[in-house]
């Protein structure tokens, strides 16, 4: 489904009698999004610039990228200083903070016009947060898109800030399905992990899924393995996601070749031979089961004093114990 660009210029009025459609006024249901960002299209498609003072402009906010690698931003810098700045960021004034703008998109160039002392070309609009994060979405849309793991960070850093599911879809250019796999993936891997791994674009969505889910089903301390697999640590990012990935599939080998059978159930017989309960061994638990079907009325009065009985027959435990 295509989305609607911030940047295109409005449609100019027909001088004949075929009118225009009407604009689609259900794009962005609940939102408000759009209805600051029609007022300024005639703006965005003037491509007026003004220059500003890289000290003025704030980079706080929602993050789309994990970060910019030194070199890279000095390879920027070398280059606008050959060849000037081609393309202006965007910014926005602060109203609690006169004179001074926060940064839409464009952190990587204003990072270079920091580094080269020069001031930046920006675009002013006054937009709101919801317009903005829309803006920076659609950015990247055209020009070098994040990858998977940026984006799922970038859209769980906006729910946490209370955006709509709405706008961040739209930031994002993505379906409700593929948001509920994003948020995931950036529930499931610390963060610390992925900024040591790095953006790793060319990792898709399955195996950052694939890693999602070593973690979520045996209970992976996944920092904890990332310290000694990658010591030392690959080069490239891709190479340190798959140094992890790798460890995190021996670890679940080892244990799976560790973890002893686990014991039979012990079966609780009445004196009349009636069970009552079985109690199993388990990994990481013992596991009392009563029967509804044998001894019914024992369950459901176990169910109501489990927490008074339980709590009984610790005291004797300990009472025991220091008896011996």
């Amino acid at each position: 489904m295509a989305r609607r660009n911030l940047f295109q210029p409005p449609a100019l009025p027909a001088s004949s009698a075929t009118e225009a459609p009407a604009p689609d006024k259900s794009r962005f249901p609940n939102t408000g999004a759009m209805s600051g960002v029609k007022s300024t299209l005639k703006d965005l498609s003037s491509n007026a610039v003004r220059e500003i003072a890289p000290d003025l402009i704030e980079e706080d906010g929602p993050k789309d990228r994990l970060a910019f690698a030194d070199a890279d931003v000095a390879q920027l810098a070398e280059s606008i200083r050959q060849h000037g700045q081609q393309v202006p960021i965007m910014v926005r004034p602060m109203a609690e903070k006169p004179g001074s703008y926060r940064i839409v998109y464009g952190r990587r160039r204003l990072r270079a016009l920091r580094l080269l002392g020069q001031p930046a070309k920006a675009l002013v609009r006054a937009l709101s947060d919801d317009e903005a994060i829309l803006a920076q979405g659609q950015e990247n849309a055209q020009r070098l898109d994040p990858s998977f793991i940026e984006k799922s960070l970038f859209a769980a850093e906006l729910a946490a800030s209370g955006y709509e599911t709405a706008v961040i879809l739209d930031a994002l250019a993505v379906d409700k399905p593929m948001l509920s796999r994003m948020q995931k993936v950036a529930r499931s891997i610390p963060e610390a992990v992925v900024r040591e791994i790095g953006p790793a674009h060319g990792i898709g969505r399955r195996r950052w899924e694939d890693l999602a889910d070593l973690v979520n089903n045996h209970d992976l301390d996944l920092v904890a393995l990332a310290q000694d697999a990658l010591a030392p640590a690959s080069a490239t990012s891709d190479g340190r996601f798959a140094q992890i990935a790798d460890a995190a599939a021996a670890a679940v080998r080892q244990t799976a070749s560790t973890t002893k059978a686990p014991s039979p159930a012990l079966p609780v017989l009445s004196e009349d031979g009636r069970r009552l309960a079985q109690v199993s061994d388990q990994a990481k638990s013992v596991t009392v089961k009563l029967s509804k079907t044998e001894a019914p009325e024992f369950a459901m009065w176990w169910l109501e004093n489990a927490e008074a009985e339980l709590q009984r027959l610790y005291k004797e435990w300990q009472s025991a114990r220091k008896a011996d």
